[in-house]
């Protein structure tokens, strides 16, 4: 009975767990109809300065640095400032955060939906219309070190995700 009682009590807590990612993406969702035709894998870095604010100072967020990987792990792009997302076959989509969910990993960057409001080039990402970042492993700003010893200096926090790219319903 005892080892009965802690599986049941694990399949709680496994249960929990997923609920607790399925609501995080559930907040992120493309709009209904949306079609995902592209995922692709991110390994880099959030770079983050020291700067001050009112009476102290903040670690403020200034661009993602990454290279991206399709699902062999070729690398087939990159994503920075913008926020951008390039492909080696020449298209390029800038998004724009459209809603956002607390990541259920602690440390991690958020969850977030961005709609694209740029694009060129050809190649299946420039007919992407949504962009969701899940599956985000660190990346979070500093907690310390951002004081007036440090002013300007940056934090390069390493993170991995996944990105998402979708087309809206025909």
């Amino acid at each position: 009975m005892k080892y009965k009682a802690c599986g049941v009590a694990a399949a709680v807590l496994i249960g929990a767990g997923s609920l607790t990612a399925d609501a995080d993406l559930a907040a992120v969702a493309p709009p209904e109809g949306s079609q995902l035709m592209l995922e692709l894998f991110a390994d880099g870095v959030q770079i983050y300065t020291c700067d001050p604010k009112d009476d102290g100072y903040y670690w403020s967020f200034k661009a993602p640095e990454a290279n991206l990987f399709d699902k062999q792990g070729r690398q087939v792009g990159t994503h920075f400032t913008g926020p951008t997302w390039s492909t080696d076959d020449g298209a390029e989509v800038i998004g724009e955060v459209v809603a956002k969910a607390d990541a259920p990993e602690p440390a991690a960057i958020q969850w977030l939906l961005l709609r694209v409001k740029s694009r060129q080039g050809s190649g299946p990402l420039s007919t992407a219309a949504y962009i969701r970042r899940i599956d985000t492993k660190g990346g979070a700003a500093p907690k310390t070190g951002c004081d007036a010893h440090h002013l300007s200096e940056q934090a390069r926090m390493r993170y991995s995700a996944t990105y998402q790219f979708f087309r809206t319903a025909k």
